[in-house]
């Protein structure tokens, strides 16, 4: 084998061997997750007076310390909102309806705006597993009683 052919099959070789870690670097597996909604309140949900919901990838959002990493609007007292390219396993799930409307989500939400999550009891936040591929559904059901201070 000639120096030249040696080299052309080391090369060969070396390309072969990263394909594999090429591949691997491709975007991760996403999930999605669909949250049906379920307000029960005394407000008016529509386009102007949404129900936000927020996605976080800790239950120490609770204390104040975790920003939320989506979000997304239901305009109805029974809506469902779908997050796809979920990319984080476990997530735990928000939601605030500010009666007035002004609430866009970018601060922390108003005093008196209607705050729930997904938990069992409804004051602990529960585990969401999104899988790669695959849909999960749940069911938040939340009222009035949660008040931002």
């Amino acid at each position: 084998m000639t120096r030249k052919h040696f080299c052309l099959a080391a090369g060969a070789l070396m390309l072969a061997s990263a394909l594999p870690s090429v591949a691997q670097e491709k975007a991760p597996a996403t999930g999605t997750l669909k949250v049906k909604l379920h307000y029960t309140g005394s407000g008016t949900v529509d386009e102007k007076h949404k129900i936000l919901v927020f996605l976080f990838d800790s239950p120490e959002f609770t204390q104040g310390s975790v920003m939320p990493f989506a979000m997304k609007a239901g305009q109805s007292k029974d809506d469902t909102v779908t997050f796809t390219d979920v990319e984080k396993s476990p997530v735990y799930v928000a939601t605030v309806y500010d009666p007035s409307g002004q609430y866009e989500g970018m601060s922390p939400p108003p005093s008196g705006s209607s705050v729930g999550m997904y938990g069992t009891p409804p004051d602990k936040p529960d585990p969401v597993k999104v899988e790669p591929g695959k849909t999960t559904e749940i069911d938040l059901r939340f009222d009035d009683t949660g008040k931002m201070p």
